[in-house]
């Protein structure tokens, strides 16, 4: 079977970035990294794929960029890292976003605003219905997500069944019994949504852990700051037992915070709080996170379309880790 780019970073132990950059000839790789990454492209017979400049003629050298937002975090990182890579190659990317209001359902994709506009495209962020992605595939383009994937295609995210388990875990190891969740919208139910299998997750640590079950626990945060404050204080209103948080994002962990605030309370000494992504605003809250490289999997999945294009072989998945980062927003119960 033969070897991508990520196979390279993985077995080089740099990004994907880094990859390119080093076999290109790039500045900023010193040179035993570069070393170390020819060695890894060698001993798996990996041959760079040809620029955008060297394609076919007839190419539009645009990517197109599918994603509800721009403005929240996880997305710009995303769109950040993958424009930079397509720019490195000498191609644009066309962004499509969509118009999303909470308690609206969204417009359905229409592919054909890509059409004969783009080389390939990246959805970042957006669980698409089965009909939108078979939508998308009639295009003909290569398609990778990010994010929330789709069943059979090219993803790079999270495990985000593991990501959940793993922030219960911390939680009920800080001996917390009822740890409540913020989740993401009511509609959201498409079996690969990050928001669902995190949910997930959340159900399968408390179960095998023992701690209270009650479906009350789960309330929606909408993925934003607002949502995860209202939601917050309508979970203290119905469980005030509740003294610890697992949010699906850190932003609706920021808005949990505010909303501990509001009340008088004090997160972590009263209620625990723990999110999900690295956000750059939680080291000033104190927040603790599972922090994933938003950035490198934009980077990643840029490259990976790239290749698709040229007709290199890429994995099917490419899975990222998360990393706990612990502060002062999760403290064992006996200090409470």
């Amino acid at each position: 079977m033969a070897h991508g780019i990520v196979d390279v970073a993985r077995a080089a132990g740099v990004s994907t970035a880094t990859v390119s950059r080093a076999l290109r000839g790039l500045p900023n790789v010193t040179h035993t990294t570069r070393e170390r990454v020819r060695r890894a492209a060698e001993e798996l017979g990996y041959v760079p794929s040809p620029t955008a400049a060297s394609l076919a003629t007839g190419r539009t050298r645009t990517i197109g960029l599918i994603s509800p937002w721009v403005s929240h975090w996880f997305f710009a990182q995303v769109i950040e890292g993958a424009e930079r890579a397509l720019r490195a190659e000498d191609f644009d990317a066309l962004l499509y976003t969509f118009e999303v209001d909470r308690g609206t359902r969204r417009l359905a994709l229409d592919p054909g605003v890509l059409r004969r506009r783009v080389d390939g495209v990246l959805v970042v962020g957006l669980p698409l219905e089965p009909a939108e992605i078979a939508a998308l595939d009639e295009l003909g383009y290569p398609l990778v997500f990010v994010g929330p994937g789709a069943p059979d295609h090219v993803t790079v995210g999270l495990d985000d069944v593991d990501t959940a388990r793993r922030a219960v875990a911390h939680l009920a190891e800080l001996g917390h019994r009822v740890v409540a969740h913020l989740t993401g919208e009511p509609d959201d139910v498409l079996a690969w949504s990050p928001a669902v299998r995190r949910a997930q997750g959340w159900r399968l640590e408390v179960a095998d852990r023992g701690l209270d079950p009650s479906p009350d626990l789960e309330v929606h945060g909408h993925f934003d700051v607002a949502g995860g404050r209202a939601s917050m204080h309508r979970l203290l209103d119905a469980r005030p037992d509740v003294t610890a948080v697992f949010a699906a994002s850190d932003e609706m962990a920021m808005g949990a915070i505010l909303a501990v605030r509001d009340r008088g309370l004090r997160a972590g000494e009263d209620v625990s709080v723990i999110g999900v992504d690295g956000h750059q605003m939680s080291e000033h809250l104190g927040l603790t996170t599972l922090a994933q490289d938003a950035y490198e999997q934009g980077v990643t999945a840029a490259t990976m379309l790239l290749e698709l294009l040229t007709g290199t072989p890429v994995p099917r998945d490419v899975v990222f880790p998360t990393t706990l980062i612990q502060r002062s927003s999760t403290r064992p119960v006996t200090e409470l």
